[in-house]
C-alpha cells in the first residue's frame, strides 16, 4: 500500500517521454524554418553592392559573404547603416575588431 501501482509509473514515464519527443521535434522545425529564412537573401549580389566602392573588393566581399551567411542580412549602401542589421554590426574578429564591412 505504500508504493503506487506499476501501471501508473509506466504511464507517467511514457507521458514524459512523449512530451520530450514533441518538444525536440518542434525545436528542430523552428531551426529549419529560421535557416530557410536566412537563405532567402542573395548574399553575392548584396555584398557586390556593399563592397562596390571598396579599395580591396575581394577582401570586402569575402568578409561580407561570411557575415551575410551568419546573419542573413546585409545593411543597405556601401558603408554605415549597420543599425539595419544588428547581427552584422555585432560580429567581431578574434582581435575584437568589427568583422563585417
Amino acid at each position: 500500500m505504500a508504493f503506487p501501482s506499476w501501471d501508473l509509473l509506466v504511464f507517467l514515464l511514457l507521458a514524459l517521454l512523449a512530451v520530450h519527443i514533441a518538444e525536440s521535434r518542434s525545436a528542430a522545425v523552428e531551426t529549419t524554418s529560421r535557416r530557410s529564412l536566412m537563405a532567402a537573401i542573395d548574399c553575392n549580389s548584396a555584398c557586390d553592392v556593399r563592397c562596390g566602392l571598396s579599395s580591396r573588393p575581394n577582401l570586402c566581399k569575402r568578409a561580407c559573404g561570411t557575415c551575410c551567411y551568419r546573419c542573413g542580412c546585409v545593411p543597405p549602401g556601401t558603408s554605415g547603416n549597420k543599425n539595419a542589421c544588428p547581427c552584422y554590426a555585432n560580429l567581431t574578429t578574434s582581435g575584437g575588431r568589427p568583422k563585417c564591412p
